[in-house]
């Protein structure tokens, strides 16, 4: 039996082949009811369209890769999700590839992304080098998400606002009562900016000295050695502030080793409202970082600059908001 072709659907439905076509790109210029006629078409006969011949026609692929940091990271899941259900919706198909990996097996980061001949390239996280992007971006629309690093001329960056988030936690534990408050570090732009942030709130508060700040490599096994550290001091604080979720439930079980209760003996508080932080046993309060909304931005600068290409990258910021759960409360003693 034959597949069914762009001809039978526009006979299904009773309207024309250009108008099918209009349909399956997406296009707006159509009439709620044609639309519906044709999808029902569409679902009716289990169309799928050629995707090679509209590839050779359009002289597009309707690809966007995109190259994660990290695979591991879990509020990267957030982001891909709001990524996908913009670029789905115009058509276009995501391929995947993980930078440490390539990293690790020696590949080329982009290379195989511009020979598959994508539309265009979402980097999500930090690359060691985006300056390298630059020449990219001459080739193809580029979008960094979920990064603070600057990236080279012609290239967007979305991502969330850390400096707003880390005083969001800051100021909610000073208004618990909190004074001796620690704050367990990252690395990169992203770190950079959640400790600034954290140090200029507890500064404005008059509490410069009572703010202990340890770097980490913000994994579990980092903030649980970091944490075990803190609580270990004779002033130890009664508050800890990570820099992501995962570093939080390291710390999490270094205080339930040394013997103090979260929240009653010590609060603390994550970054990035990971699924990790949403557990029942966990219930950890936490910044939303925006993730949904970082890649549904970059999803629209992608496809602005498809409509648009050329002119200069601009940054975009996605507000977070703090998500108050179980561990933090006031401290019993300061």
């Amino acid at each position: 039996m034959k597949p069914p072709t762009i001809r039978d659907v526009a006979e299904q439905a009773g309207v024309s082949k250009s108008l099918v076509s209009l349909v399956l790109r997406g296009s707006e210029q159509v009439r709620p009811e044609k639309r519906a006629a044709v999808l029902r078409a569409v679902r009716e006969l289990g169309y799928r369209p050629n995707a090679a011949a509209r590839s050779l026609s359009e002289q597009r692929t309707r690809t966007v890769g995109v190259l994660l940091h990290d695979l591991r990271n879990p509020w990267f899941v957030e982001l891909l999700d709001g990524l996908n259900s913009l670029l789905h919706a115009a058509g276009l198909h995501m391929l995947l590839a993980d930078a440490r990996l390539n990293r690790r097996t020696g590949q080329d980061l982009t290379g195989p992304f511009l020979d598959l001949g994508v539309d265009g390239l979402v980097v999500v996280g930090t690359l060691p080098d985006l300056a390298a992007l630059g020449a990219v971006a001459e080739r193809v629309p580029v979008v960094v998400a979920g990064a603070r690093e600057a990236a080279p001329a012609g290239v967007d960056v979305v991502a969330g606002d850390d400096e707003l988030g880390a005083r969001l936690v800051t100021e909610h534990l000073i208004g618990l009562g909190h004074r001796r408050i620690a704050h367990i570090a990252g690395y990169g732009a992203v770190g950079e900016l959640r400790r600034r942030s954290f140090e200029a709130a507890m500064r404005e508060h008059g509490l410069a000295d009572r703010a202990a700040v340890e770097p980490s490599d913000m994994t579990e096994e980092g903030g649980y050695r970091t944490t075990v550290r803190l609580l270990s001091r004779p002033d130890r604080p009664t508050a800890v502030f990570a820099v992501n979720d995962i570093a939080s439930v390291g710390a999490l079980s270094a205080a339930e080793e040394l013997g103090l209760r979260v929240p009653h003996d010590v609060s603390v508080v994550g970054y990035d409202n990971t699924s990790i932080s949403r557990l029942r046993h966990v219930w950890l309060t936490t910044v939303d970082g925006a993730g949904h909304e970082v890649g549904r931005r970059a999803a629209r600068c992608l496809l602005d600059r498809f409509e648009r290409p050329g002119g200069a990258g601009q940054l975009h910021l996605a507000a977070p908001a703090l998500e108050i759960r179980g561990t933090t409360s006031a401290p019993l003693t300061e």
